[in-house]
């Protein structure tokens, strides 16, 4: 985008957050499009107007709080995945093999039958099995 602008040129954004994930980089972005002779203004965020100097003043205050403000938000969110865990939550996607499952296959494979025809009689790929199957050992 900032290739294609010309003198004068004003971006216009939604959103701060939309053009930038951080303060630097929302300045660097600002600081480019000032010397290219390009303006920035942010429809969500009238008071980001960098055409005048008491704007881009504003916008780098208004930039820090919104990091802040995001990292808050990281600091939370982490706060409760881990909450959620000490209560026991799992998360991602439900185990294909029940711990029986896993021992019937441990008993198949230990009486001769193949990974792949064990996998085949639990309904699943083989390599499912042998991930589970290194999961048991190492537990």
């Amino acid at each position: 985008m900032i290739e294609q602008l010309r003198h004068n040129d004003t971006v216009v954004v939604t959103r701060l957050d939309r053009l930038a994930r951080s303060t630097r980089d929302l300045l660097d972005i600002a600081e480019k499009l000032k010397t290219a002779g390009v303006g920035l203004r942010s429809l969500a965020e009238p008071w980001a107007d960098t055409t005048s100097p008491a704007g881009r003043m504003v916008l780098t205050v208004f930039a820090g709080i919104a990091e802040f403000e995001r990292d808050l938000i990281h600091q939370r969110t982490s706060s409760g995945r881990i909450a959620a865990k000490e209560r026991g939550v799992r998360f991602g996607r439900p185990p294909k093999l029940s711990s029986e499952q896993i021992k019937l296959g441990e008993r198949l494979i230990s009486e001769g039958t193949s990974v792949r025809e064990a996998a085949r009689l639990l309904k699943c790929h083989h390599a499912t099995l042998y991930r589970a199957l290194t999961a048991a050992a190492l537990n």
